[in-house]
């Protein structure tokens, strides 16, 4: 069965960095887009990153140019490097996984499209 398990999150200052890892089992990265998303309390939870299976990656705009999705396939761990981090960038942050076509070059889509999900790792960036 699929497992997700994230870790790397805590408490930076406005400007720092973290990167956030997920350690995956059960799947194959070149049969899944992977990706990242974020949820506040009382918000629905937002798509941050996504790695298609093709490798190519994509990001919400207010990620942009601060954050990289990337994954290491002998390791089957997907990362988010997180730089310039801004207070409105806490949150909960998630891996999730769903299958995708190898023709597949959409965005990061809607979290209900996603069947799996990690426990989740808690960012803080105080400003």
């Amino acid at each position: 069965q699929v497992q997700l398990v994230e870790s790397g999150g805590g408490s930076v200052q406005a400007g720092g960095s973290l990167r956030l890892s997920c350690a995956a089992s059960g799947l194959t990265f070149s049969n899944y887009c992977m990706a990242w998303f974020r949820q506040t309390q009382g918000k629905e939870r937002e798509g941050v990153a996504i790695a298609l299976s093709t490798g190519s990656t994509s990001y919400a705009d207010s990620v942009k140019g601060r954050f990289n999705i990337s994954q290491d396939n002998a390791k089957n761990t997907l990362y988010l490097e997180m730089n310039s981090l801004k207070a409105e960038d806490t949150a909960m942050y998630y891996c999730a996984a769903r299958r995708c076509a190898w023709w597949y070059r959409g965005g990061i889509g809607l979290a209900y499209e996603y069947n799996y999900w990690g426990q989740g790792t808690q960012v803080t960036v105080s400003s």
